[in-house]
């Protein structure tokens, strides 16, 4: 009864503390002690009108809130629904105009821009020459000292320095900045503010001055850690799209390269640029390639030259790439002498080149770094591990399932012991495992890549013999598969060997030689149709080209290679002009 009665009394004293009510249970206990107590039938009603309470006072403040009229501005903005800036400006002033009035202005920037409720972005007024005036920038953006630099010099203005004409007078003579323009509408005006300059309006102006002030976050043009060569330039792309640009022109000094700008998405606006040697460059393919960039209409592409590509070029579901992805200036400066097209998506340091083939993915910049005899040879042993990459493994199991197709010399391809498991799990377990490594190579931190190492050779790869469940050749064919994989200079074609290895592998553990026949036929089908802008991808191998093909094979000499591929329907086809005053052979 001792502890009853505590418990009871902590229970009392927690629910007066939060308003717990306890009162039936407290007079029942006070009713078998003897206790007086009041009579218990008001109590339901008590209980009842508390619980009520809340609802009613609940109620009472939905009628207030039903009774108060709406916010007529923020019911606006919840009404609106613009799908552009342009229609969002005129949502809220009528028109796509400057207005003249700062306070305008100040007022459709805040609806629109987000002036105020963003940090970054900058509205500073102040007055020069008596007039009064503006910027607007983002802080990220930026560049302070020519800012400090260009306000410095209006603050010494005074009224009688300032003409009629103060916008003309402004960019011409007190603004000391090479990149000035002038902006007539507000929505272009604002796009360029999120570009990165910044705008300078005037009181009692229709148009306002754009200054190129802005300096990017980026890093140095590193060596790209895919192509990386042993002799050669160490520099690389970055994710500034004028910094790429400005390595490929220092490569190019010609007249002829021409760079387009185009802005793709409603909302990202991401600038996308097109670059092209006008004399050398296939018109029909530049006009193509520009009007499937102003036809894409997507809110953005956030991921860059991946999802432009799918966008401009397609593809669907087929496995192989149909652009080349180069991070290096040298080699994008070399496809535009051959007459190709190259695209550079800001924020990404990977450039997209078009039309692209087979055999151009299967290159890399290392061979036309050495002699043309150890350029050819380390492209033969590059192809061969492309060869091994696709074709090792099922041409292996094959001679498994099948030994009267080994040649005598071969009598000792197979296990020479048995497995736990079918050799087509165990090909399909490894292929995963290869995968998950990789994948947990590029997620490792670098003082932990070792240790990952050892755990994928020693604990996974040679117990998993020792116990029996795989045969040692299959790991080591896998490894020499891999390493094949690893060497083709294309990532994405490295991936795509790799789904058609496994493709092959069914085909061959289902239905042996007739399998593999037809998976090989069906690759050279689908890679024979496949058509990278209207441009055969196994050029020159299908449409046979003799020549093209033996440049192909043979890594040749700079001056033995006179004229451009023709691949590329070059205007201009020579890479050498012709010698007048050598002699002509009779």
């Amino acid at each position: 009864m001792g502890a009853q009665t505590q418990d009871k009394g902590h229970r009392g004293f927690f629910a007066r503390l939060f308003g717990d009510d306890e009162e039936p249970e407290e007079q029942e206990y006070g009713q078998e002690a003897g206790q007086q107590q009041q009579p218990q039938q008001s109590a339901p009603k008590q209980t009842a009108s508390k619980q009520s309470a809340p609802k009613k006072a609940k109620a009472g403040q939905e009628a207030d809130s039903a009774s108060k009229p709406k916010d007529p501005l923020q019911q606006k903005r919840d009404n609106e629904r613009s799908d552009s800036l342009e229609q969002s400006i005129t949502y809220w002033q009528g028109n796509d105009k400057i207005p003249k009035s700062l306070a305008d202005s100040k007022n459709t920037l805040t609806e629109v821009l987000g002036l105020g409720s963003s940090f970054d972005i900058v509205f500073r007024e102040m007055s020069f020459g008596g007039k009064r005036a503006a910027l607007l920038c983002i802080s990220g953006f930026a560049k302070d000292t020519i800012i400090d630099e260009i306000l410095k010099r209006l603050t010494y203005l005074t009224p009688e320095n300032v003409s009629t004409d103060v916008l003309a007078s402004f960019m011409s003579e007190y603004i000391p900045h090479v990149q000035v323009e002038k902006g007539e509408l507000f929505s272009e005006s604002i796009n360029k503010v999120l570009a990165g300059m910044s705008a300078f309006f005037i009181e009692g102006e229709t148009q306002v001055i754009i200054m190129d002030t802005r300096s990017y976050p980026s890093r140095s043009p590193d060596e790209p850690s895919i192509e990386r060569v042993v002799r050669g330039s160490r520099d690389g792309f970055t994710e500034t799209l004028l910094s790429n640009v400005a390595l490929v022109r220092r490569r190019i000094r010609d007249p002829g390269l021409k760079l387009e700008m185009h802005q793709i998405g409603r909302r990202t606006r991401t600038d996308v640029c097109l670059a092209y040697i006008d004399d050398i460059v296939d018109k029909t393919q530049v006009q193509a390639v520009t009007d499937k960039l102003k036809s894409v209409n997507l809110d953005g592409i956030p991921l860059a030259d991946k999802q432009l590509e799918e966008a401009i070029v397609g593809g669907g579901w087929n496995p192989y790439p149909l652009v080349r992805y180069s991070e290096r200036p040298d080699i994008v400066a070399s496809h535009l002498l051959e007459g190709r097209v190259v695209v550079f998506v800001d924020t990404s340091p990977s450039v997209m080149v078009l039309p692209t083939t087979f055999f151009d993915l299967c290159q890399h910049a290392e061979e036309n770094r050495q002699t043309p005899f150890m350029g050819t040879y380390l492209r033969w042993v590059r192809f061969i591990g492309i060869f091994a990459s696709m074709f090792l493994l099922p041409l292996w199991m094959l001679m498994v399932l099948h030994p009267e197709l080994k040649p005598g010399m071969l009598d000792f391809i197979g296990p020479q012991k048995s497995a736990n498991l079918p050799l087509i799990a165990q090909f399909l377990i490894v292929e995963l495992g290869v995968d998950l490594l990789r994948m947990a190579a590029v997620h490792t931190p670098t003082p932990l890549g070792s240790a990952m190492g050892l755990i994928a050779a020693i604990l996974v790869g040679d117990i998993a013999v020792q116990t029996g469940l795989f045969v040692n050749e299959v790991v080591l064919y896998m490894a020499v598969a891999s390493i094949g994989m690893f060497a083709t200079p294309s990532y994405e074609l490295g991936l795509a060997n790799r789904i058609v290895r496994l493709a092959l592998l069914l085909a061959v553990a289902a239905y042996g030689i007739p399998g593999f026949m037809i998976g090989t036929t069906l690759l050279v089908v689908l890679l024979t149709t496949h058509r990278s802008y209207n441009s055969p991808y196994m050029w020159p191998f299908i449409p046979f080209n003799a020549k093209a093909m033996a440049e192909i094979l043979l890594r040749q000499p700079v001056l033995s290679s006179k004229t451009r591929p023709s691949f590329n329907k070059t205007r201009d086809n020579t890479r050498m002009p012709e010698n007048k005053d050598a002699p002509r052979k009779s």
